[in-house]
């Protein structure tokens, strides 16, 4: 039961927050969400699986496109939500099998080429509208009830986070879990011991790339518009950045991450905008601190927030009943 009060105490805050913010601090929270969304499924792939990928922001430019695309054509805005984590976890399967025989930085260059790639075809395709990309996707809804407002894509986006959370303990508690696990520790060790090692690779690639695909087919309702400019690598290099400091292998910890960068942004945002600064300052300054950060976590807290805050909590009773 104790166990049940730190998440029963987030989620009561999480429903309430959209009754009390203003459309500015919704927007914010809103991406916040989605963030939190992707970063989940790196933490998983690189926690569990040991794979390090460079290119979630592909995948969460995939789910964005194919809500976009099938919207913008006629089709249910529904059924492009759907599809959205579907297509962009079979677009992992099939990229994921010559790229998954990689490891370690190979790996890691070789998704970030996949990004790459992917933006430069679609800002040269007709299909996802070019350069100027996307525009006039309708709104998210199904029948005669529409999703208006960024309150409903508030809730609906931290609905995504919590659906995506229990699949991730739920897989993470499994025995294909305990063999992700092994896995991570060495995958020699883990094949000798019977572990499917390519197969459960490629299914928490494929499944990293759903959790950003759902988050990028919710981003294009939202937004009502999706471009190449819309996912840029630094994305990527965001939700790494995120599952780091949260504490890789942790589901809460994603959701910390996420929310700590988020905010971290924001701020940098504010100060890189104020009057007297330069045009670049918010790049620059952005590029500077995820170094800082990392630096920081790497030094001091190498596991991570969660997991450095875990283990704190832990001792603390031993220590006060000496």
């Amino acid at each position: 039961m104790t166990r049940l009060v730190p998440g029963l105490a987030v989620a009561a805050l999480t429903l309430a927050l959209p009754a009390v913010l203003d459309d500015s601090a919704l927007t914010v929270y809103i991406f916040l969400g989605l963030a939190a969304m992707v970063t989940v499924g790196v933490s998983l792939l690189m926690g569990y699986a040991g794979q390090v990928s460079l290119g979630q922001g592909a995948f969460y430019a995939v789910g964005g496109y194919t809500a976009g695309i099938l919207a913008v054509r006629g089709g249910p805005p529904l059924v492009g939500l759907l599809a959205a984590p579907l297509v962009a976890a079979a677009f992992a399967v099939v990229v994921g099998l010559p790229l998954l025989r990689l490891r370690g930085h190979h790996l890691a260059f070789a998704t970030l080429a996949m990004q790459l790639i992917l933006l430069s075809l679609a800002g040269r395709l007709s299909f996802t509208g070019g350069d100027i990309g996307l525009q006039g996707i309708p709104q998210l809804g199904a029948g005669p009830f529409e999703l208006g407002g960024a309150v409903g894509y508030a809730y609906l986006t931290w609905a995504g986070v919590a659906l995506v959370m229990l699949v991730t303990r739920n897989v993470i508690a499994s025995r294909p879990g305990r063999a992700l696990r092994a896995l991570a520790t060495s995958e020699t060790a883990a094949a000798s011991s019977g572990v499917p090692v390519g197969r459960y690779k490629l299914v928490v690639f494929a499944l990293s790339a759903a959790f950003a695909g759902l988050a990028g087919g919710i981003y294009a309702f939202y937004a009502g518009y999706v471009a190449p400019s819309s996912f840029p690598v630094l994305l990527s290099i965001e939700y790494i950045v995120m599952a780091v400091v949260g504490g890789l292998g942790t589901v809460w910890g994603a959701v910390v991450g996420a929310t700590a960068i988020t905010l971290l942004v924001q701020a940098l945002n504010l100060v890189g905008t104020a009057p007297g600064m330069p045009s670049y300052a918010p790049g620059v300054l952005s590029y500077a601190v995820y170094a800082l950060v990392l630096i920081v976590v790497v030094l001091f807290l190498p596991q991570g927030l969660v997991p450095a805050l875990t283990s704190r909590l832990r001792r603390g009773p031993s220590r006060s009943g000496r």
